[in-house]
Order: structure tokens, then C-alpha cells, then sequence
């Protein structure tokens, strides 16, 4: 996931190669925590409850319970489904919308102790349980391993929703995925008895259990059961030695910077930009394309509120591995690529910038903030014209009402790009960019004229497809991490296109087959829940 706060720019060194045995394993699930039962009455539940990152929503179970082994997730979720209490599952509190607490569910069971990172030389991969957040997750690996995963860069979210559904991160247009380096999955489900048991999933297509495996290389969170563990390994890295198990982050990482304001720009100048920004990343998402390893963010801020603080209203922020061939001059190739014809001269760090040093310095602690509502979609080809002026009248618009509103683009494609649609949950692998519709605020005041804010710009940047971004040649659908209820909502959505077309595509129907299989009582569920076959 990409914050509104951070910006990734890394290195690497390597660490000492060791490996957490399974008796140690063993001995720490003996000392775990829990389960322990949370409700109204103590005072640990006000502090559970505020556990989000949107402060939208607000989660009073009628208890959480906080677990420490998978065996105690099982015993929980067989308890409450026994009696008929809705379940959901809580791991970095993320989500964009309220899956987690609305309506009020029975339990909800927090991962939040469930959090370790090791290795699990029986299986050759990297074990990281579900609670894990990211920034110990790559703590952990680089200093451990010198090792490193394609996942997020904001350090708060936790892995449990982030890698089944599909995460990405800077790293991507060079490394793929995340869930292209998933081996095997330990997920609790409910049978149609009710009774819940852990199954572990792998990637071998000879495993009885391969398809559930599958399902949750995109399939979202909160759909088939509760994961209690991924395991981690590169497609077809042999061996045993771990620091060749998982790839290695750059060893540096040059970046820079491009500031533009509203006022320096009229419509025209900015469609050209637009489509500069738009006509680089076509040339450059094929895997293997020159000027492929440089990554960047572009963050188009309404008129009079400068993303981030920063010099401008719209700011583009770049990064390369400072180490690859012609790095620096891939990285000023960028720049000059999107401002031609339009200007903006960008400042290039003039040394390469610590890896995991900075990955602590821009995203520990820092993750989505105050109420927010926010909209998604990728990009397979540039803006149209139209399309263009429309982004241009919205965020230029007088709007002195709302506290933020932006959109971001941001780099993808790349090695992404190489997996086929089907072989995993994760099915746009042939676009380019994905486009965030973001709006912030803090007075709950505000909330209606923020949300109709996002709406009306969403539906008028595509109301040639019925207001959401139908796959077509511009575009390919939006990503199921950063949810939008509104794609099930037919006012919203006038498309004739469901919902779950434009996040899963053509792999709905065999999601749906995995969930009638896994979950046939449909126990988890919520408001773009997958629904069994």
C-alpha cells in the first residue's frame, strides 16, 4: 500500500544467515498469548477499538479476542461459529472501508500478537505470520537474511491483508508481486459441519489443497478464513541457503523530485504532462524495458494544498537502484521524458540513500490518517484527452470546503507484468500505473461533502464507462486493497459491469468455486465479499 506521508528511497546490506529452528518455534507457540477474551467491560477494549487507520469507522464487538497460535485460532473460530456469531479478522487495521466492524460483528479476532518472521528450513521459505507489520517484516529480512520482499511501503500495515490481495510496493516493476513469491499459506476455515480446522495451501499444483493457495494470491481479505501464516520463497530458487531464497534489495537508491503549480500550468500544459507521464509508462512497463527499474509517484494535489507539504501543487517523486546500469541518467531521462514541452527542472539526490535506513525513516509509524475516503483504478494506457481536462477542472476547482483532495499515480507494471492473469488471484497483469482518488479531513462534520467530493470526480473521469473503470483499452479495473464499496452501489455504478468484474475479472468464477469449497457456510464475509459458487 502507498501512504499519503511516505516515500520510499532505499538500500541494502547484507546480514547474517540464520534460521529460527522448529524447535524454537515450537517452544514460542508453548509461551504464546492467548487467546484472551476482550469485552466492553475492560479497559484494553477502548484501545482495540480505535486499532484503524480511518477514523470513519469505529469497531465495538461484542468481544475481541487476541491469539497467539494457530491452534488457538482454531478454537476460537470453532467456538464462535458454533454459536452462530459473525467472525471477521483484524491485522493491521487497514482496510479502507469497514469490513472489520460493520455491522457490529460477534468477535473480532486481532492478529495483532501473531507477528514473527522466520525461517522454516522444513519448508525453504520464510514463515511471516499474519500480524506482522511491514516494517519489522523488512527489519527482519534484510537484517537477518539480506533478503527482501515486493510488498507495501507504508510500515503499519500488517501482511495479513496486505499479500492476499495482491500487494505491491516500490520494488514491484523490478521484483513482480508479492504474492509471486508465495510458496504455501496456513489458513483456518469452517467446513460445512462447522467445524473449523488450519489447512496449509502451497504453490504445487499436485497439493489437494492448491486452489485455496491460489485464491488468496489476489483474492482479498476476509473471504475463505483466517490466515494465520504465509510462507515466502523465490519461483524456483533451489537450495537451502536462505539469503538466496528471497531476492536482495538495491544497495542504493538514487531519487528526485519535480514540483508544478496549478498557476504555471493552464489545461493545456497540463494534458501534455499528463500524457508525457501517461506515454513513459507505456514505453516502460514491458518487462524489460529500458528505464523499467525507475519508480515514481505522482501526486496531482487540488489547487492551493501542496501534497506532503512540499513545494507545488503537484509533485512527482522518483527512484532507481542506484547501483543498475546508467542509473542517475535513467532517473533524469524520467524526468525530462514528462516534462517536455511543459518545463520543471527536477533535483536529483547526489548520493545513493541508505536502504533500510530510510524505509524506517519514511514509513515506521506512519500510515492512513484522520477520516478518508478514497477510489482506485489501473491505468493499461495514458488519460484520454477528456479524461485529462476532467482531472484538470476538478482539482482546480474552488473548493475552500475540503480539507484534501488529490489524486496519485503510481508506477506498476514492469515484472508484474510477466505472470499470467490466470496463474494467479491477481488478475491485471498488463497495466501500467494505478490511480488513487484520495480525500482526507477531520471534523465528522465534513463527511458527507468530502465523500460526495470523491464520488462526483471518480464518475466524471470515467462516466464514459458508466462511472467506474470498466477494462478497455485505457483501463483495467481497480484493486481489491484499496476497496470501494460504491462499485457495488448500481448509483454509482451505472456500468451494467458488477463489481467483482472489475477487481477479479475472469477469475471471479473460480474464486467463487474456491469459496463454496472452503467456506460453503460463507462464516466470512462483508460487503464486497466473494460469494460461494
Amino acid at each position: 500500500m502507498v501512504n499519503r506521508r511516505g516515500f520510499l528511497a532505499t538500500t541494502a546490506t547484507l546480514g547474517a544467515a540464520v534460521a529460527l529452528p522448529g524447535e524454537a518455534v515450537a517452544q514460542a507457540e508453548q509461551f504464546a498469548v492467548g487467546p484472551v477474551t476482550i469485552g466492553p467491560d475492560d479497559p484494553r477494549y477502548e484501545d482495540l477499538a480505535v486499532r484503524t487507520k480511518n477514523d470513519r469507522f469505529v469497531t465495538r464487538p461484542e468481544s475481541f479476542r487476541i491469539v497467539g497460535t494457530t491452534d488457538q485460532v482454531v478454537r476460537v473460530v470453532d467456538e464462535a461459529a458454533r454459536a452462530g456469531k459473525r467472525i471477521t479478522v483484524r491485522s493491521g487495521g487497514h482496510c479502507y472501508e469497514n469490513f472489520v466492524g460493520e455491522p457490529a460483528p460477534g468477535v473480532i479476532i486481532d492478529m495483532i500478537e501473531m507477528n514473527r518472521v522466520y525461517f522454516d528450513a522444513r519448508r525453504r521459505a520464510f514463515a511471516v505470520e499474519s500480524g506482522a507489520l511491514l516494517s519489522d517484516v523488512y527489519e527482519t529480512l534484510y537484517y537477518g537474511w539480506g533478503v527482501t520482499i515486493p510488498a507495501g511501503q507504508c510500515g503499519t500495515v500488517a501482511v495479513g491483508g496486505q499479500i492476499q490481495g495482491g500487494g505491491y510496493g516500490p520494488l514491484s516493476r523490478t521484483l513482480g508481486s508479492v504474492v509471486d513469491y508465495l510458496e504455501a499459506v496456513e489458513v483456518v476455515v469452517v467446513d460445512r459441519n462447522g467445524r473449523a480446522r488450519a489447512v496449509v495451501a502451497s504453490r504445487d499444483p499436485r497439493d489437494p489443497d492448491h486452489d485455496l493457495w491460489w485464491a488468496h494470491t489476489g483474492g482479498g481479505g476476509g473471504n475463505f478464513g483466517v490466515v494465520t501464516r504465509y510462507w515466502l520463497r523465490t519461483p524456483g530458487a533451489r537450495g537451502n541457503d536462505p539469503t538466496k531464497l528471497l531476492p536482495k534489495p538495491p544497495r542504493g537508491l538514487l531519487s528526485g523530485a519535480a514540483f508544478w503549480k496549478w498557476d504555471d500550468l493552464g489545461k493545456e500544459k497540463f494534458r501534455r504532462l499528463l500524457a508525457n507521464h501517461g506515454a513513459w509508462h507505456e514505453r516502460t512497463s514491458v518487462p524489460g524495458a529500458p528505464g523499467g527499474g525507475v519508480y515514481g509517484v505522482f501526486m496531482i494535489g487540488g489547487k492551493g494544498l501542496s501534497p506532503m507539504g512540499l513545494p507545488g501543487d503537484l509533485i512527482l517523486l522518483a527512484q532507481v537502484d542506484a547501483y543498475a546500469p546508467g542509473a542517475e541518467q535513467q532517473l533524469r531521462d524520467f524526468f525530462a521524458a514528462v516534462a517536455e514541452g511543459v518545463g520543471g527542472e527536477p533535483s536529483i539526490s547526489p548520493q545513493p540513500t541508505p536502504w533500510h535506513t530510510t524505509v524506517r525513516g519514511n514509513v515506521e509509524g506512519v500510515g492512513e490518517i484522520d477520516r478518508q475516503k478514497n477510489k482506485a483504478a489501473y491505468l493499461r494506457r495514458r488519460f484520454t484527452d477528456s479524461q485529462a481536462d476532467t482531472i484538470y477542472d476538478t482539482l482546480t476547482a474552488e473548493q475552500s470546503q475540503l480539507d484534501t483532495r488529490m489524486l496519485w499515480l503510481v508506477s506498476y507494471g514492469g515484472k508484474v507484468n510477466e505472470v499470467d492473469p490466470a496463474a494467479t488471484a491477481s488478475p491485471q497483469r498488463d497495466s501500467m500505473l494505478k490511480a488513487i482518488y484520495i480525500t482526507s479531513w477531520q471534523d465528522p462534520a465534513k463527511d458527507q461533502q468530502h465523500i460526495d467530493w470523491v464520488r462526483q470526480f471518480y464518475r466524471a473521469v470515467y462516466k464514459e464507462t458508466g462511472g467506474v473503470p470498466v477494462p478497455n483499452e485505457v483501463s483495467d479495473g481497480s484493486y481489491i486493497n484499496y476497496p470501494d464499496v460504491d462499485l457495488a452501489d448500481p448509483s454509482q455504478n451505472t456500468s451494467g459491469v458488477p463489481w467483482y468484474t472489475l477487481y477479479y475479472k475472469d477469475n471471479y468464477p473460480r474464486l467463487q468455486r474456491v469459496k463454496a469449497k472452503y467456506d460453503p457456510r460463507d462464516v466470512f464475509t462483508h460487503a464486497l465479499g466473494i460469494r460461494p459458487a
